[in-house]
Parts: C-alpha cells; structure tokens; sequence
C-alpha cells in the first residue's frame, strides 16, 4: 500500500512540473483550482480548472 501511494505522489508532482513547464501559471492556477475543487467535492472549481486545462490543450 505504501509503494501505491508513492507511486501516485509521484505521478501527480512529475504531472504538475510537466503542467507548468508547457502551460505555465495559467496552466498551475487551473491544476490548483481543479484539485481544490476536487478535494473539497466543489464542482465548480473543478470544472473551472478543467475547461482551463483544456482550453490550454486545444489552444
């Protein structure tokens, strides 16, 4: 169980840098509002950061 959890603290910090090094702060200001929304069950954060996200993958 330890190693799973490690694995995915892993995967999401090396996703983040990868966020930030293409999309920059808008791209970190849309992860932040997504995982926000996401642990608080906010769905209009996580939505929000979502459509960010995705428009900076589109655009």
């Amino acid at each position: 169980m330890p190693v799973l959890a490690l694995l995915f603290a892993v995967f999401v910090v090396a996703f983040e840098e990868l966020v930030q090094w293409r999309f920059g702060v808008v791209g970190v200001f849309a992860m932040v509002l997504l995982s926000v929304g996401w642990h608080a069950k906010n769905v209009t954060c996580s939505c929000v950061g979502a459509v960010v996200l995705t428009l900076l993958i589109v655009h």
